[in-house]
């Protein structure tokens, strides 16, 4: 047996479609599939209660976070493999048995990601190594997205890398990842200081200090929309790409780089975020272009943010109280 576990805010739409797909297309597979509704106002959980019945559905009365809803279920899982599932990726067909087959014969294997592809047709980022400064450096220059095909450049997310053979990677996104019981039974779950964000980074980090693998699969593959829980969060700030909050991204990043980096990971990163900015700040007011004026503004609001995040944290020692 196999236990699906599906985090759902307020998606009700795109949770059904998710629910669809996956019994459609994975017939004959002996699974429970768990969703844990993070208090949702949409109808979510009534949807589910009526339209799926053989769902177990977990429904909180506030919006715990990714990682804590998702430990709920690891509690009740009765699968040999658990396989993490957001509510607006679709799986393909074969996805999960290709995933199950994978396990099945990489003892070594603790947790395997598959290829993450956009409604459009192109892959997504399926597969990277665990972040650095000198990534958050390349990424913010342009440089890695400039040159996706550089092993230098773009080495964060395996520039050159066609994606077309399994691969030991650092971390696979929690999209679409099927994870090994006991090797959750034997580290624990998600650290649920993380509320949203970096905490599949943190778990495929503590697996690989446990001695487990983490693995990439070209050959289970899930259509993925992205950031479609986050996207109603209409009270909050958006990173460029408006797929991640921005001071929930900031959060987790120092509570990830303090626990596992220490605190000068967290003040060089953070030091540069802020130094980037500023830069941005300057040339605007130098050399404007556009509508210069709100682009200094825009800028102000991040740097506030930076520092808001980092006094929320206490440069990453602690996680603000829930929800954030």
């Amino acid at each position: 047996m196999v236990s699906i576990v599906i985090v759902s805010y307020n998606t009700k739409e795109i949770l059904c479609n998710c629910l669809h797909s996956l019994f459609e297309n994975s017939k004959g597979i002996d699974m429970e599939v768990f969703v844990v509704d993070n208090n949702s106002h949409d109808g979510s959980a009534d949807m589910v209660k009526t339209d799926f019945p053989s769902v177990i559905l977990i429904a909180n009365k506030q919006n715990l976070g990714f990682a804590a809803a998702n430990n709920q279920a690891f509690a009740l899982a009765k699968g040999k493999y658990i396989i993490l599932l957001n509510p607006d990726a679709f799986i393909r067909p074969f996805a999960l048995q290709k995933c199950i087959e994978f396990m099945d014969r990489t003892p070594q294997c603790g947790l395997c990601g598959g290829k993450i592809i956009s409604p459009a047709g192109k892959l997504e980022p399926s597969a990277r190594r665990f972040p650095s400064i000198v990534s958050k450096i390349l990424s913010f220059t342009g440089l890695s997205g400039k040159y996706p095909r550089s092993g230098i450049l773009n080495h964060y997310e395996f520039g050159g890398f066609t994606y077309d053979r399994p691969m030991e990677v650092d971390w696979v996104p929690g999209t679409f990842t099927i994870v090994r019981k006991s090797m959750l039974d034997a580290i624990g779950g998600f650290d649920e200081r993380f509320y949203i964000y970096y905490e599949e980074t943190d778990l495929c980090m503590r697996a690989k200090k446990a001695g487990w693998k983490v693995y990439f699969i070209p050959d289970a593959e899930v259509t993925h929309i992205g950031g479609a829980s986050s996207k109603t969060r209409k009270d909050k700030i958006f990173d460029n790409h408006a797929a991640q909050v921005l001071v929930f991204r900031m959060r987790s990043e120092w509570l990830y780089y303090r626990k596992n980096r220490g605190l000068p990971a967290v003040l060089s990163c953070a030091g540069f975020e802020l130094f980037w900015y500023a830069v941005r700040y300057a040339k605007n007011l130098i050399l404007p272009s556009g509508d210069a004026v709100k682009k200094r503004s825009a800028t102000v609001q991040v740097m506030k943010q930076i520092v808001q995040s980092l006094q929320d944290t206490r440069l990453g020692r602690v996680s603000p109280p829930t929800p954030w």
